[in-house]
């Protein structure tokens, strides 16, 4: 049993509620474990880590700086926050007043009211907002005339509506969601400190700082954590799970040094002591006042202590902030190192060594370049001006690769992908770059397996097929075989009674040819249909995948006594596909078709298969019928897994059509306002690789 730590800051149920799905998703990609939500309480959190009673934890970043450096948890994916069906993976924290109350309207007006936070180890819920209070010179914990805690986000709000406390503070998006759900009106409140940031559409009073981190516990193996990892980042954005947690999935570890910036602004742990002076030195510093002129001497003494004193205080603080940065480097799994403006690496953490085989001492101070990056896949070179890593420095932009290679020790590559971040000094200025990578290897092998996974199950799904087609394609065949035959009978017996007439000979025997070549034509299909075709696609008209699907359907079509209707727009452009599988997909849904209209009794059933080409270099194929239709209750689960109308079916046709679909870079969809019958449809990009 997995247990996954989420803190409860909206209460027990809508954690469950709400991360329950996504533990449900990580048994569903990792069936050798399964997934329990623990929700933790503020003052649960280091208990649970410390004993050992959770194998992941999900908390915000402030708690998540806190058990990185106490208990050596690593980050493995960031969290992307859902608004409105667009992703965020930036918070920040909002402070707020009623309406109706006119007299706070700044930062400043805080003193001597009454406030509500979430919890004083709530990043979004206090942290962030107490940090902007600081700078206003306000201390929350003396300027306030009274300061509460509410424990939940959804509290601290109603409190404040009710007029409990005259100002609160929660996170960002809180109020958006209450409102959303209809517990609140955004007009009732006002937002203290407003601040605009563009492509942030939430109400915000504070610096922003990266969304929450899914970590794992030191005691969690590393192979599951992978997996894990690997999960996450794969689960679509429009995911149940992730629209049951109401964000839109994974991302790589964001830099949470923020955090730690806004901790060591307010001295709150780990750097609770840092920059603190002593009581001794305060005495130290006053004595002058104490002893006088005629103690001048040994006032000049006592400084030149105090001054040796801070001296090697200030050396232990650097000391020690060298060694918090040393084991945050070391604390993550991702490889870290730092490239100055002339290439040379100036950090190169544990990870790193562990991926590349490289040591530290190796790396440091030479050109990384030359070490890491010099060639490509192919093994040609790679220029250093073409460097993504040199570029990020010399134009002083972020940037992302998802799809490179560096190079080990014993000269062998690695897939990777890696983040490359400007570096700037106390002056803003740039004055090298950092760079986050991961290995990629096991990813890129499980994509691999997956796709040959669907290839084989798309075959499975075709053989399926023409098995409940065997009959059908049975009769058509011995049809033209017997007229052969019969043609040929009658020819011989022409032949024998009198062998002069060669007219009617030739008649019957451009009988048996045509019959023949029916007969081959359905053969060479079937023989096309069922091999296992290649991973290569094939530019290919649409019509011609039509043509040959109707020569599959007809005995089915002949027996169900329906009409089939061709409307395909001539000509059209080709499309760069896998051809068979696109003649899966048509088949699938015409067969389907066929046998929704055999329910009906007395009503001409009638099958339509029509393309078009649209604006966009876009092909349009639908496949419609004038059957019964689709339920209501499975029109929005029509294209799951195991989800199916008939009595006798599996699930499995419009699943694997869908990700057939899908993988061609179009989407297979069914028409909900077509109500004679049911229509589903499919769009193809014109000369794209799918």
């Amino acid at each position: 049993m997995v247990r996954i730590g989420v803190l409860s800051h909206r209460g027990d149920q809508a954690t469950l509620r709400n991360w329950g799905p996504t533990a449900e998703y990580l048994h569903s990609s990792i069936p050798a474990h399964d997934f329990i939500i623990r929700p933790l309480k503020f003052d649960d959190v280091n208990p649970a880590v410390s004993a050992g009673e959770v194998d992941f934890v999900l908390v915000n970043p402030g708690i998540y700086v806190n058990l990185e450096v106490k208990y050596r948890v690593s980050r493995i994916a960031t969290l992307y926050n859902r608004r409105n069906d667009v992703p965020y993976k930036i918070f920040g924290g909002v402070i707020f007043t009623r309406q109706d109350h006119a007299e706070i309207n700044t930062l400043a007006d805080l003193r001597g009211h009454t406030m509500m936070a979430v919890y004083d180890t709530s990043l979004g819920g206090f942290q962030m907002a107490m940090r902007e209070m600081v700078d206003q010179g306000i201390d929350p914990y003396t300027d306030l005339k009274a300061l509460r805690w509410g424990g939940i986000h959804d509290h601290v709000v109603m409190a404040v509506l009710n007029g409990e406390v005259d100002v609160g503070t929660v996170r960002t998006d809180i109020l958006e969601r209450m409102a959303s759900a209809g517990t609140i009106e955004l007009k009732d409140f006002r937002i203290i400190n407003p601040q605009q940031v563009e492509e942030f559409p939430f109400a915000l009073s504070t610096r922003l700082y990266p969304e929450w981190p899914f970590s794992k516990v030191a005691h969690t193996a590393d192979t599951l954590a992978q997996q894990v990892a690997v999960a996450l980042l794969n689960m679509p954005h429009d995911h149940h799970a992730a629209l049951a947690g109401k964000y839109a999935g994974w991302t790589i570890p964001l830099d949470y040094q923020p955090v730690h910036d806004l901790f060591m602004t307010l001295k709150l742990p780990p750097y609770q002591y840092l920059g603190k002076i002593t009581l001794v030195d305060a005495i130290s510093r006053y004595r002058y006042w104490l002893l006088g002129g005629l103690l001048m001497l040994l006032f000049m003494v006592v400084m030149t202590l105090k001054v040796m004193r801070l001296n090697q205080e200030l050396k232990k603080a650097k000391d020690r902030l060298e060694l918090q940065h040393e084991l945050i480097l070391d604390s993550v799994a991702d490889g870290i190192y730092g490239v100055d403006m002339n290439g040379r690496s100036t950090f190169f953490n544990k990870a790193a060594e562990r991926i590349t085989g490289w040591e530290a001492e190796d790396v440091i101070g030479h050109n990384q370049h030359e070490i890491l990056h010099h060639s490509h896949e192919d093994g040609s070179p790679h220029r250093a001006v073409d460097c993504p890593v040199y570029q990020t420095f010399r134009d002083d932009q972020p940037r992302y690769i998802s799809d490179d290679v560096f190079w080990r020790k014993d000269s062998t590559s690695f897939p990777v992908e890696y983040s490359s971040t400007p570096i700037k000094d106390e002056g803003g200025k740039t004055i090298g770059s950092v760079v986050v990578f991961r290995d990629i290897t096991m990813r890129k092998r499980a994509e691999e397996e997956a796709r040959q996974h669907q290839l084989e199950l798309a075959r499975a799904g075709r053989l399926s097929t023409l098995g409940e087609m065997a009959s059908g394609i049975a009769h058509e065949l011995n049809q033209p075989l017997t007229a052969i035959s019969t043609n040929a009978q009658a020819s011989m017996r022409i032949l024998e009674s009198d062998p002069s007439n060669t007219t009617v000979c030739v008649d019957v025997m451009e009988r048996i040819a045509a019959q023949a070549d029916r007969a081959g034509e359905i053969i060479r299909q079937l023989r096309r249909f069922v091999r296992k075709e290649p991973l290569e696609s094939s530019l290919v008209d649409v019509n011609v995948l039509v043509n040959a699907v109707a020569v599959l359907i007809r005995p089915d079509i002949t027996r169900a006594d329906v009409r089939l209707i061709l409307d395909m727009e001539q000509p059209l452009p080709t499309v760069l596909v896998q051809p068979i599988q696109i003649e899966q997909v048509i088949l699938n849904l015409a067969r389907n078709a066929i046998e929704a209209l055999s329910e009906l009794d007395d009503q001409e059933r009638v099958l339509h298969i029509g393309t078009r080409q649209q604006p966009g270099g876009i092909i349009h194929l639908w496949v419609r019928d004038n059957g019964p239709g689709i339920k209501p209750e499975l029109e929005t689960t029509l294209f799951d897994p195991f989800v199916t109308g008939k009595s006798d079916g599996m699930g499995l046709g419009l699943s694997i059509s869908y990700g057939i679909i899908e993988a061609h870079g179009g989407k297979l969809s069914i028409n909900p306002d077509y109500r004679d019958g049911a229509e589903f449809s499919f769009n193809l990009p014109i000369g794209e690789v799918a």
